[in-house]
């Protein structure tokens, strides 16, 4: 007798089948900008390439599951900078995360990395918002493909057992240089295995439900340098290197939560390491 067929599982499995195939082939003539432009941001107008954001990214990936990206502001346009949304336009949810300034941002050159997936050739694009409202914009176009559903680096019991470690790092301002002398740089790194819901674990032939670090607040002293909303495209074990003011010695503090409603928390004791 044949066991009975879940048609919810066949349904979820040829979904993503047809999106695992279709992420291997060729950039779509299509182009889903003017969607994620109207639904993101409203279809106001935003100013492109005008040099008050800048993005470092690879033209080819070597890892599509672990992408760097570096975004940059100029301490002349910094302190006004509210908002930096990351887009990655090809990834089934193209808002990869949005990044909220605090006080505590600092007002010189502000930098901030990260890791990212990226599913198919894609453009990336880093918009920021002023306080008074506008829109910048810097694009680079990245060749990668499958991030979304590469296995993750670590067995499931081995990466939920280290889930929410933190390990929070603190430059000096010469460690390494930074281009304003009154900002400093930290990193912040969170063990977490941020399941996408689109990975198949190889054993079961099932797809990992979707666990995700949705909210982290970074803050010194208890004022904000930045909070980020999360998406499935940030990498396994999130990972954000940023400028922050230099003044005062009080340690960064970070809360970070993720889908299943756990909190984690780390702080610094701002020494160099």
């Amino acid at each position: 007798m044949q066991a009975a067929v879940n048609p919810g599982k066949v349904l979820l499995a040829a979904i993503v089948a047809a999106a695992m195939a279709f992420s291997s082939l060729p950039a779509r003539a299509d182009d889903p900008w003017p969607d994620i432009k109207r639904d993101v941001f409203e279809n106001r107008d935003i100013a492109e390439e005008d040099g008050t954001i800048s993005l470092d990214a690879p033209y080819r990936a070597e890892d599509a599951a672990v992408v760097p990206l570096t975004m940059r502001i100029p301490a002349s346009i910094a302190r006004n900078v509210k908002t930096l949304t990351l887009i990655i336009e090809k990834n089934p949810a193209p808002v990869a995360a949005t990044f909220h300034f605090g006080e505590a941002a600092g007002a010189g050159d502000r930098m901030l990395s990260t890791r990212v997936r990226i599913d198919m050739y894609s453009n990336v694009r880093a918009v920021i918002e002023t306080t008074d409202g506008k829109l910048h914009m810097t694009t680079k176009y990245v060749k990668a493909s499958g991030g979304c559903s590469a296995a993750a680096g670590k067995d499931m019991d081995e990466a939920l057992a280290s889930m929410g470690k933190m390990q929070i790092r603190v430059f000096e301002p010469a460690t390494p240089p930074s281009s304003s002398p009154d900002m400093r740089e930290a990193q912040v790194m969170i063990r977490h295995p941020n399941f996408t819901g689109m990975q198949m674990d190889q054993l079961t032939r099932e797809f990992t439900p979707m666990k995700i670090v949705q909210e982290i607040e970074v803050k010194r002293g208890g004022v904000l340098i930045f909070s980020v909303e999360g998406g499935i495209s940030i990498s396994e074990n999130p990972n954000f290197r940023f400028t922050f003011g230099a003044e005062g010695n009080a340690p960064i503090e970070v809360t970070a939560k993720d889908t299943d409603g756990r909190t984690f928390t780390g702080t610094s004791a701002d020494k160099a390491t």
